[in-house]
């Protein structure tokens, strides 16, 4: 005999179908599907509303507002341009120093991660083995006026 596919919505319709008759105790029903009788509760809400979906949402928030502003984004990402092998802590620094807004160094790993890596793949190590020793050399200096050595 082959195998019965069932699919996600499946039960969700079922229970919801069942618990719309009159007189079903929904709390031995949310036992018997193995659900917690809030997530019952949901279901049976959004199926009384238009939307008839069973399906999962995103737990995805609307909006950050912990988000790091546009302004200080930009100028951690202008920062990373001019010097391309610095990482957050540095970058951070040079931020304090040039009066731009000092963001916790968490925040500018946060954008440097977020808008990916700045390196491309170079084929051999060796050659990016000799690469990185000569950009570090070849690191300019950051433009600030309280800056010593």
């Amino acid at each position: 005999m082959p195998w019965q596919e069932v699919l996600k919505m499946d039960p969700r319709r079922e229970f919801v179908r069942l618990a719309l008759q009159e007189g079903a105790n929904r709390r031995e029903l949310c036992r018997r599907f193995a659900i917690h009788p809030d997530t019952g509760y949901k279901w049976l809400e959004r199926w009384g509303t238009d939307e008839k979906d069973l399906a999962d949402r995103s737990r995805r928030p609307h909006t950050s507002p912990g988000r790091t502003q546009a302004k200080i984004e930009t100028a951690i990402l202008s920062v990373r341009d001019a010097h391309s092998a610095w990482g957050a802590r540095k970058i951070a620094r040079c931020l304090e120093r040039d009066g731009t807004g000092a963001p916790a160094i968490s925040a500018v790993h946060a954008v440097l991660r977020r808008h990916g890596p700045q390196y491309a793949i170079i084929a051999s190590f060796n050659t990016w083995q000799l690469a990185f020793k000569i950009s570090i050399f070849a690191l300019p200096k950051c433009n600030s006026p309280s800056r010593t050595g």
